[in-house]
């Protein structure tokens, strides 16, 4: 059982054991939501960081640590359409990291984020571990009453739009993992253009950039049927949608948006471009269908980021399929799984 087959089975026992009416969304979606007064509903997300599974101490400065951890819960607001509002920390760590510089470092670039999008960190807990660094993290957002995007909105004719590039966050952990190191100093004028594209993968993995303005766009305007944020991989999260809408897929191979700095490296070091676009999880952009109609009213850019088309939903239910020039294929979900030996 993976950690996908275990959330099913608990949504199947809590969905008999909903013992308030204002919760609309539960399990099975990128944040749950809330009923309030006032025409508004209350959007709320909650994302665990663990040391040694998501995130490597010796490859990660504090201060990326604490961006990350609120990032990656704003991606789950931004992907229901919603205005993030509150953060709530707990975090544990071992006595060692408590007396260094770790915890400053690491609230530093915490609220920095929260500061960009105007979030206010409002509480939380603090706790001793005996090994390891844990990271909790909630963030809550609102959205006008039943405007909240959810998984389960794409039709057959919807098309299939992703938000910037795809695969830099993969390529920057197989960099990790080869013993690549984030630059804690301005880049030199004798840096190699290789030596720049490392770094950018880099951060891409380490300082992910959650796509709250398009999320917030996508949902005042009303123009996404059904969306979801990138951290499992494409292929993963593509099928959590169309499995929540009971709904198939056609994708563009050719159509993806493949990193820049993805392409320039890993030719050179067998390493597949699309895969790691298709598989590799963790870039935080938001894939998202479009009712043919809405289209033309989509931006172009929203905060300097573009979008792609890759794709269509299909009425063949949960079968996703990706064509590439006469070839096409199941697309078989090739993301990270907890708990999946």
């Amino acid at each position: 059982m993976n950690e996908f087959e275990f959330l099913d089975g608990l949504r199947r026992q809590t969905d008999s054991r909903r013992h308030s009416t204002r919760l609309l969304t539960g399990i099975g979606d990128d944040a749950s939501v809330i009923s309030q007064a006032g025409n508004r509903d209350l959007i709320v997300t909650t994302d665990l960081l663990v040391e040694g599974v998501d995130f490597y101490p010796d490859a990660t400065p504090a201060r990326l640590l604490g961006h990350k951890g609120l990032a990656v819960s704003l991606s789950d607001i931004a992907a229901m359409g919603a205005r993030p509002c509150w953060t709530f920390l707990s975090i544990g760590m071992p006595p060692e990291r408590w007396e260094d510089q770790f915890k400053d470092q690491f609230f530093a670039g915490y609220l920095a984020l929260a500061d960009h999008f105007g979030v206010t960190l409002s509480g939380g807990d603090v706790s001793e571990t005996k090994t390891g660094i844990v990271i909790d993290s909630i963030v809550l957002g609102e959205v006008n009453s039943g405007a909240a995007i959810k998984r389960s909105g794409a039709r057959p004719g919807h098309q299939i739009l992703v938000t910037g590039t795809l695969g830099g966050a993969a390529a920057g952990l197989k960099l990790i993992e080869n013993g690549a190191r984030v630059s804690q100093s301005p880049p030199s004028a004798s840096a190699s253009a290789d030596d720049e594209s490392i770094q950018a993968l880099l951060l891409r993995q380490l300082r992910p950039q959650p796509r709250v303005g398009w999320g917030m766009v996508l949902g005042q305007q009303e123009l996404a049927s059904a969306m979801i944020d990138l951290s499992d991989g494409l292929s993963s999260d593509l099928k959590h949608l169309c499995d929540e809408s009971n709904v198939g897929a056609l994708i563009d191979a050719s159509a993806i948006p493949l990193d820049d700095d993805v392409k320039r490296l890993c030719g050179r070091r067998a390493l597949d471009p699309l895969a790691l676009a298709l598989h590799g999880g963790e870039d935080f952009e938001l894939l998202f269908t479009v009712a043919p109609e809405n289209v033309s009213r989509l931006p172009k850019k929203v905060d300097g980021v573009a979008i792609c088309n890759i794709g269509e939903i299909t009425a063949a239910k949960r079968a996703i399929r990706i064509r590439e020039r006469n070839r096409e294929w199941d697309l078989q979900p090739g993301g990270f799984q907890h708990f999946d030996r």
